[in-house]
């Protein structure tokens, strides 16, 4: 069965909480607590969902300013798709539709562990930045 990509694809909070759970291997968050849908409504230009059949296997969100600058942020892939290229497939999609939105900038902050995933498979380059843990 092939992978499907979907640019604004529709989820359940309830699947994304547990990919998400999976892929940072954190608790499993219940909608109460941490309402995707709700999220990336308010915040996003979109996401790009990939799935097998029913199955969500992989997630990326786009956050922006509502002009020129859009993000990367929780890239998520299911463990048992990992490494067939559906996360640099979508970081791609991301990337284009940002592009098609009129973003001038997309930016992405990662651990180091993802730095070839990033700066290899994605096409990023290093930039100068700063973070501050609160």
């Amino acid at each position: 069965m092939a992978v499907e990509y979907t640019w604004r694809g529709d989820f359940s909070n309830e699947e994304m909480n547990a990919l998400h759970a999976e892929a940072f291997e954190t608790r499993v968050y219940d909608e109460s607590e941490w309402n995707w849908r709700d999220q990336v409504e308010r915040h996003s230009l979109g996401w790009v969902i990939a799935r097998e059949g029913e199955a969500l296997l992989g997630f990326v969100n786009v956050p922006w300013d509502g002009l020129v600058h859009a993000w990367i942020q929780d890239t998520m892939v299911a463990e048992r798709a990992r490494r067939r290229g559906i996360g640099a497939e979508l970081v791609a999609r991301a990337t284009r539709a940002a592009r098609d939105a009129g973003c001038e900038w997309l930016h992405v902050d990662f651990e180091e562990h993802l730095r070839d995933f990033y700066l290899g498979a994605c096409g990023f380059r290093p930039a100068d930045a700063g973070v501050l843990e609160l």
